[in-house]
């Protein structure tokens, strides 16, 4: 079972890995045809300003991961607004990366915007 916002009961998932009180999150758009699970590493499509998984092999700027889904979002019937996480402390073990992509090809890029990834194990 994943967390979610909409949720009336919290139900940890081991996604966080730190101090809750560092967490920032932020409203998105997630483009059409997406469906995307909490811990989903995303990246913002430059043109419009949307975001889907981030993918390396992309060029349209989503291949720079940006933020972490907080929450599950289908948008395979249309573009759909969600929460994602701009700053905090996650467990690595509990991303979603997109093609090409692993913990050690994001983890600089996301530190410096605040997100820091961290090995919990059995989290």
């Amino acid at each position: 079972m994943s967390a979610s916002f909409d949720s009336a009961v919290f139900v940890p998932d081991g996604l966080l890995a730190g101090n809750a009180g560092l967490l920032v999150g932020e409203k998105v758009t997630i483009i059409t045809g997406q469906n995307l699970v909490r811990g989903a590493v995303i990246g913002k499509i430059t043109a419009g300003g949307k975001y889907n998984l981030s993918l390396s092999g992309a060029a349209d700027g989503s291949q720079t991961p940006d933020l972490i889904l907080a929450e599950d979002c289908d948008a395979t019937g249309g573009d759909k607004e969600a929460m994602a996480f701009s700053r905090g402390d996650f467990n690595q073990n509990k991303l979603t990366l997109g093609a090409a992509h692993t913990v050690a090809s994001i983890k600089e890029g996301l530190r410096v915007k605040g997100i820091t990834l961290v090995n919990s194990v059995g989290a």
